[in-house]
């Protein structure tokens, strides 16, 4: 069996077991044992499937037993258990995979977590960052990798966590042991994402309770995880159940989980901020300023280059253009928590300093951080770049590496320009974080985004379960939904609304309006969800219950109008539209939709009326003239239809106003006028000949009802194909 096959066939066994079908669990995990020679398993595999044949004898049989429950909860506890460990068995001889590699390299190693630990103690001391560095490197990969903590390695890596630093006698060592703890505590988090470990997990909570903002947040951050990705098997520990009732009772619970799902749900708009920065922001940027290019390297830069992209006469000729516009929204996500640095940075990741895992996720302390204490000058800088709260620590480290590669003379004029700038945005961050709530949302911005770029950007991501493909809906984990209060599911389901992620927000105020029934609000949301997805039918029923709460909410009776427009329900759309009117009778963009539906029934007459009215509203604006000059074609009006039609092409027309003009002087028996449009048409669609035929085929019943001759469509067709083709 391949090591494709195997790992198939685990994750076969896990979903079995998460489905609670013991027996294909027992009959798929026998079945691995004798495929792979792991006969070792063989008798503690019969004797749980011997306790589990017996339950059911009891079960069936009519039994009262009030362990019954006990006893089977711990017999899927320990089928999860052994097939954690078959499977760790079975690959660790041949596996390519990087956490078995490391697993295997480590086991030539005499050092262990207890060892390590004294050892980055020890460095720290005598001020070895280097050292303690090596240490840590080490210490990260065991944790990470190890097959189940020890009640020995457990005791030592809580008094490490659980330290108070302020204990501590000299800078360095808080700093060190902030850099120790912070690598742990990723280290328990990343094997948890592969394994699950109920010491690690444990050793999470107690690191939630540390005094260290830095430490507090990875921990919390690591615990949300581990109950999203396994929740099927936690909720047969008691114990750690017990452990979440009384850390749900910190008053900071609530603060945590609000800030750590809300830095979640924003990473998920990450890629398409930057497919948005990279295809329409800066291409229209370069356009601006050709100097700009995103091939420009840290070593390529010049301080003339620098001048040049930050030139405010050049930020100032494109502030009021539509890319800076674009620049504008922006700097509103950034300042919303939003991800917008990511592209920046996508290329800066292939340093050497990237190789090593517990690289990625390892806090930015230039004090702490040996070739960072060395380089003082560009770490001054940089720190001033962490206090600003605009870039995580993975990408502090790539702007370090990339500044490093600039030629002496640039980087310091570059870094003494910087300075004044970075001076001024610091300060004003510091005073922005006037909260400890506002401290937390950065620091929990920084790690979210040191998390995300290690699982999209590590050379060897494909190898980990990358849960930024997953909803993240913390909120639904069963054992965690009685500690989410519906103030904050309002909040999370306002977010998602606000990032278009509709049915994320559907489903939140779905079970927020079960103890709102009286609440109008929560039924238009409901259906405007639904309407956004598509789901027109669906948003209708929810708008029905929200129109009995309050009928002359304009609003929603547009919304109703808009959803039976969709399901090509004119009558009823018409109804909703004229009861808008009857509230708002002066509203253009309700006209239109009025006059749009009148369209559709072919009753021109009424069509054309409002769309008169908006024309004379519009104040001499373009909104009326197409549909004007599209309902005069319809209902025969000729004449003034190619009135209409001269001002719609005196101002900015598209290919479907020249075809349409076209088709008006066809009618007046201007064949020539006719075939000059078409190839205008043609044109402004990219001289895309096929486009215009499609688009002119979808007219050919117009036409005939305008009292064009059949048998004349072809001869103008190949009378314009000749002359485009000249």
């Amino acid at each position: 069996m391949t090591t494709k096959e195997t790992q198939k066939k685990y994750e076969y066994i896990v979903n079995s077991i998460n489905k609670r079908e013991l027996k294909v669990v027992f009959d798929s995990l026998k079945n691995l044992l004798y495929a792979e020679n792991q006969v070792i398993f063989t008798n503690e595999l019969n004797g749980m499937q011997e306790t589990y044949r017996q339950l059911l004898h009891y079960f069936v049989e009519g039994s009262k037993d009030p362990m019954q429950t006990k006893i089977y909860n711990d017999l899927v506890i320990s089928l999860y258990e052994l097939i954690d460990k078959v499977i760790r068995r079975i690959l660790i001889k041949d596996s390519s995979e990087l956490f078995y590699s490391v697993k295997r390299t480590l086991s030539t190693y005499k050092s262990d977590i207890i060892s390590l630990v004294d050892a980055i103690s020890s460095s720290y001391y005598a001020n070895n960052l280097q050292g303690a560095e090596t240490h840590i490197n080490h210490l990260f990969k065991n944790i990470w990798t190890s097959d189940g903590i020890s009640e020995n390695e457990y005791d030592c890596i809580n008094n490490s966590l659980t330290i108070n630093e302020k204990n501590a006698n000299e800078e360095n060592l808080i700093q060190g042991m902030t850099i120790l703890n912070c690598q742990i505590v990723s280290a328990l988090t990343l094997g948890l994402t592969g394994f699950f470990d109920k010491k690690k997990l444990m050793l999470l909570f107690n690191a939630a309770e540390s005094k260290n903002e830095e430490i507090k947040i990875r921990a919390y951050t690591g615990i949300f995880l581990t109950f999203y990705i396994h929740q099927s098997r936690i909720s047969l520990y008691d114990d750690i159940c017990n452990r979440l009732d009384t850390f749900a009772e910190n008053q900071e619970f609530s603060k945590y989980t609000d800030i750590i799902f809300e830095r979640f749900i924003l990473a998920r708009d990450t890629e398409k901020i930057s497919t948005k920065l990279r295809e329409e922001v800066i291409p229209e940027i370069i356009k601006l300023n050709p100097k700009f290019s995103l091939k420009i390297q840290f070593k390529d830069i010049t301080p003339e280059q620098i001048e040049n992209e930050m030139n405010p006469e050049w930020l100032e000729q494109f502030s009021n253009t539509k890319v800076g516009k674009k620049l504008e929204e922006f700097n509103r996500l950034q300042e919303e928590g939003s991800d917008v640095m990511h592209s920046s940075f996508v290329h800066l990741k292939s340093f050497p300093f990237f190789n090593e895992i517990n690289n990625w996720f390892m806090p930015f302390i230039s004090a702490g951080i040996s070739f960072l204490n060395a380089d003082n000058k560009i770490s001054k800088q940089l720190d001033l770049f962490k206090q600003t709260g605009l870039i995580c620590n993975s990408d502090l480290y790539s702007l370090y590496f990339g500044v490093k590669l600039m030629p002496k003379e640039s980087k310091n004029i570059m870094l003494s320009q910087l300075e004044n700038q970075l001076m001024e945005i610091s300060k004003q961050k510091k005073a922005e974080l006037t909260t400890s709530y506002d401290i937390s949302e950065y620091v929990a911005g920084r790690y979210i985004q040191d998390l995300y770029r290690f699982f999209k950007l590590f050379s060897r991501r494909n190898e980990f379960f990358d849960f930024f493909n997953q909803r993240l809906d913390f909120y639904n984990v069963p054992f965690l939904k009685p500690y989410i209060f519906t103030e904050q599911l309002f909040d999370f389901a306002e977010l998602y609304l606000r990032k278009n992620h509709y049915k994320d927000a559907s489903d939140l105020y779905e079970q927020i309006k079960e103890s709102n029934k009286d609440n109008d609000m929560y039924y238009q949301k409901t259906g405007y969800c639904k309407q956004m997805s598509g789901d027109f039918e669906g948003a209708l029923r929810d708008y029905y219950k929200a129109e009995l709460l309050n009928a002359e909410s304009k609003w929603l009776i547009r919304r109703m109008a808009q959803c039976y427009k969709s399901l090509k329900m004119t009558e009823k759309a018409i109804d909703y539209f004229l009861n808008y009117e009857r509230l708002d009778p002066d509203n253009i963009s309700n006209l239109i939709s009025l006059g749009s539906c009148y369209l559709e029934t072919k009753n021109y007459q009424e069509a054309l009326k409002y769309y008169f009215k908006v024309e004379y509203l519009d104040d001499g604006g373009q909104r009326a003239l197409r549909p004007v000059a599209w309902c005069l074609f319809l209902s025969g009006k000729f004449e003034q239809a190619q009135n209409y039609y001269k001002k719609i092409l005196s101002h900015q027309p598209d290919s479907y106003d020249y075809m349409n003009a076209g088709h008006t002087e066809w009618t007046l028996q201007n064949l020539k006028g006719a075939v000059e449009y078409y190839k205008k048409s043609i044109e402004a669609s990219n001289s895309e000949y096929d486009k215009f035929h499609s688009e002119f085929n979808n007219d050919i019943p117009d036409l005939i009802n305008a009292g064009i001759k059949k048998s004349e469509i072809p001869l103008v067709l190949d009378k314009l194909e000749y002359e485009i083709n000249n």
